[in-house]
């Protein structure tokens, strides 16, 4: 590779990578790590300048999930010591809501495991949801599981902006991950969401015993779903969970990763997200020159750094905080 500088400037002028640049961008040398940031940071700052998204979850059920996802405490095969709860009601979800405003986080994410919702759940999430709307200015991310298409209209009708269901691997290593439903459920709840009217939110998990060209095709697969947001997740392994073992990531090649979503996705939200205090570790603040996002505070059973921490973050590398009244609307 020339320069990943030259790079970026070819696909800000519509260049898609092929596969064998996008390996060399997992592979790239620690030497050359910081230019291929700055050739991620020359197409995040084209479509987002140096805004930062904030998004916020609240983890309305906790466990009795009946999947087996190797990489989640809540699953039906973990042991891991977690509080478990049915879905919490209305007010309870308002008032998270109330907490996410507070702190800036223009995002708000609600999530509850399960392998779907059942009419009950829809009913007091879009109960909250018409709530929220009417009394703050964000935007709503419902994060539920496998959809129906009437439930997603539900969702819509409501006000859900986005709707977060992650492809989490690649297709050829779904199966080493999940076995209690398949590869093409996921891509076809996004099919639904997009149908709908809603934002189709998915990402991935790094870490999980995939290869770099799992990873790239990941990326590849997201592109063809048209995701809007992008979290990207990286492992964090919980004892009780069939994962706990897992390889640990480097803080560098998960700047690289960050770096390849940004150069196969270049307008998109790519958003950090959970793993990245215990995987970026003391480099997180560089993962900003490739993301244009991040999660605040706490993720779904695992606990994040300070929000004041991550303002800081923010203000110290130069970034901006967006808020809610700057964004552009979801489709």
């Amino acid at each position: 590779m020339s320069t990943w500088t030259q790079l970026a400037g070819q696909v800000l002028n519509g260049y898609k990578l092929s596969e064998v640049e996008a390996i060399q961008i997992l592979e790239c040398p620690e030497d050359d790590l910081l230019q291929l940031l700055d050739g991620a940071f020359q197409i995040r700052r084209h479509y987002y300048g140096k805004k930062v998204k904030l998004n916020m979850i609240i983890n309305t059920k906790s466990g009795l999930c009946p999947e087996d996802c190797g990489y989640c405490s809540q699953s039906s095969k973990s042991t891991a010591p977690i509080e478990k709860y049915r879905m919490m009601d209305r007010e309870q979800i308002v008032a998270g809501a109330e907490k996410a405003h507070s702190l800036g986080a223009n995002t708000y994410c609600i999530v509850a495991s399960g392998r779907g919702p059942s009419k009950k759940e829809i009913e007091t999430v879009t109960g909250a949801v018409k709530e929220i709307k009417e009394k703050y200015q964000m935007r709503i991310c419902a994060c539920l599981g496998i959809l129906k298409p009437e439930q997603a209209a539900q969702l819509k009708e409501a006000g859900v902006d986005r709707y977060n269901h992650n492809i989490n691997t690649s297709k050829e290593h779904h199966s080493e991950i999940t076995t209690t439903h398949t590869y093409n459920d996921r891509t076809e709840t996004v099919g639904r969401v997009k149908e709908s009217g809603m934002s189709p939110c998915s990402g991935v998990i790094i870490g999980m015993g995939e290869t770099n060209e799992d990873i790239v095709n990941m990326a590849f697969s997201l592109r063809e779903l048209d995701a809007d947001s992008i979290p990207v997740n990286f492992l964090h392994a919980i004892p009780g969970t069939k994962l706990e073992h897992a390889k640990p990531l480097t803080p560098s090649f998960c700047l690289k990763v960050l770096a390849l979503f940004r150069f196969i996705n270049p307008s998109k939200e790519i958003r950090i997200s959970g793993g990245r205090e215990v995987n970026l570790r003391s480099v997180q603040p560089l993962g900003l020159y490739a993301a244009n996002s991040i999660f605040l505070g706490n993720y779904l059973t695992t606990a994040g750094q300070e929000t004041t921490a991550d303002h800081k973050m923010i203000e110290d590398m130069g970034f901006i905080v967006e808020h809610a009244h700057e964004q552009e609307p979801v489709c």
